[in-house]
């Protein structure tokens, strides 16, 4: 047997069925890291790139679209269901969602139904809608339609807070292959590495994506006391009760009335 040439037969088999991609994303965000401070009011920011073309590209397309999704650390959250009882309100069901962003935000420069058919937007998870929530419905894990009831209020709640958002008109292409969109951060927004994904679309199929991150840390007193909340839970959990045992003690001397 000839090993080099089944090594080279092998090399050209892999070579074929490895898909080559005729354009290719690049991208950039304003700043890889945000600081939150005291003051910390919330900021915007801004992704851009653009789209580089080479002489296997179709000269038929005129045009692109964009997706862009950020992906906040992930966390396990609880929706609960509250209702009037006996004249007060009270928590009647609840349901858990594990490991989901605790920052959602997906960007396009036009409406996703226009962009690609129903079947590729639920296949890349284009719109709120269609990103994947795992649920502990029971004793399994899963995700449920769009207009569950508790699904609808999470993603309602959590878009109150501007944590979770949907924009079809954010990103603009400046020319056929540069574009830009703005990434709004606000002032809830959690601690943690920020994933971000680009889709390009051509023709309502998926040509390429690219990704590229930033993070969102604490700085000065707030990164002293998370990091202290996190390494020494017990001894932090201490000490902030005695400082506020040490504060009711205080100020019912002040306060107090002969």
């Amino acid at each position: 047997m000839n090993v080099p040439w089944l090594a080279a037969g092998v090399a050209l088999a892999l070579a074929a069925a490895t898909p080559t991609h005729a354009e290719r994303l690049i991208v950039s965000v304003s700043n890889h890291r945000v600081t939150v401070t005291p003051n910390y009011a919330g900021e915007e920011l801004v992704l851009f790139g653009s789209v580089e073309r080479d002489a296997q590209a179709p000269t038929t397309r005129t045009s692109y679209d964009l997706v862009v999704t950020v992906m906040g650390p992930r966390a396990d959250m609880v929706t609960r269901r509250k209702e009037r009882r006996f004249g007060i309100w009270i928590n009647t069901d609840s349901r858990q969602f594990l490991k989901v962003p605790g920052y959602l935000a997906l960007f396009a420069n036009r409406p996703f139904e226009a962009i690609a058919s129903p079947e590729v937007q639920r296949r890349q998870q284009l719109g709120l809608n269609n990103v994947l929530l795992t649920q502990r419905v029971g004793p399994d894990y899963a995700d449920v339609v769009p207009n569950d009831a508790f699904r609808s209020a999470f993603v309602r709640l959590q878009s109150q807070h501007g944590l979770y958002r949907e924009d079809t008109s954010a990103v603009t292409f400046l020319t056929p292959t540069l574009f830009r969109t703005g990434i709004p951060l606000p002032a809830a927004v959690p601690i943690g590495t920020y994933e971000v994904e680009i889709k390009l679309f051509a023709d309502g199929a998926l040509v390429t994506k690219t990704e590229t991150a930033f993070e969102i840390v604490k700085i000065g007193f707030e990164q002293f006391v998370a990091g202290a909340a996190r390494q020494y839970g017990l001894v932090y959990g201490v000490v902030t009760t005695l400082m506020a045992l040490m504060t009711g003690w205080m100020a019912s001397i002040v306060f107090k009335r002969d």
